[in-house]
């Protein structure tokens, strides 16, 4: 693909909604030049396309929409799950949409945007109580295990967080387990979500996962953009 008419992922290296974006791409075998941020110094670029100035943003040159009257035709997705259901829309080899069902993908988007609704709120208040060695850490980590005990239980049932075959919830849901995983890794490594725990490290003890959370130079110091 030539570089023009590659799209361009602004991405920052541990934003969770980042993560699953890069995820998704790779997943779908879909090739964007990289060009990775620092939140205190964005650039003007990034700004122009999205003026939120959040991540991640994909940006599609025209030459890469084809033809657009397409219900998915964009210049920009501002969103990480826009970015993640147009990638696989494009390539899903390993079928995280699961193409065959129809109902499926409203299903798994209904089970996302109520874990985010629910468990990133609470994950942040744990992380910002548990960095500043707050008080009441034990609370607001039991908050945070109501939808963990949820995950456990669908584990016990199949393979995966929406059925026995790998899914789209699963990447999307990975980052932010990830990150609370990160917060007290002693008291995850001891907590009693042993499947959750198993799915948990096979994602992030995979070669996949290694490529996802590669390290780029950042893009306003040498303004060299980077295939990802």
């Amino acid at each position: 693909m030539e570089r023009n008419s590659a799209p361009i992922l602004y991405s920052l290296h541990n934003c969770p909604y980042a993560i699953r974006a890069r995820f998704a791409l790779l997943k779908a075998h879909q090739s964007v030049l990289i060009r990775s941020i620092k939140l205190d110094n964005k650039p003007t670029e990034m700004l122009e396309a999205s003026p939120k100035g959040s991540v991640p943003v994909l940006v599609m040159p025209k030459s890469a929409l084809g033809n657009r009257n397409t219900p998915t035709a964009t210049e920009v997705f501002e969103e990480s799950l826009d970015i993640m259901i147009w990638a696989l829309s494009q390539n899903d080899p390993d079928d995280l949409l699961h193409g065959d069902d129809p109902k499926a993908l409203p299903i798994m988007r209904s089970i996302i945007e109520d874990f985010e609704r629910t468990f990133i709120p609470a994950l942040n208040t744990f992380g910002c109580a548990k960095r500043y060695h707050e008080d009441n850490t034990d609370e607001l980590r039991k908050a945070c295990e109501i939808e963990l005990a949820k995950l456990e239980v669908r584990l016990t049932e199949q393979s995966f967080l929406f059925s026995d075959q790998e899914s789209l919830v699963d990447i999307a849901l990975l980052p932010f387990l990830r990150k609370y995983a990160r917060i007290d890794k002693q008291w995850f490594r001891q907590s009693s979500y042993v499947k959750l725990k198993a799915w948990l490290d096979g994602y992030i003890q995979s070669p996949q996962f290694s490529r996802v959370m590669k390290h780029y130079v950042l893009w306003v110091d040498s303004k060299k953009d980077e295939y990802f």
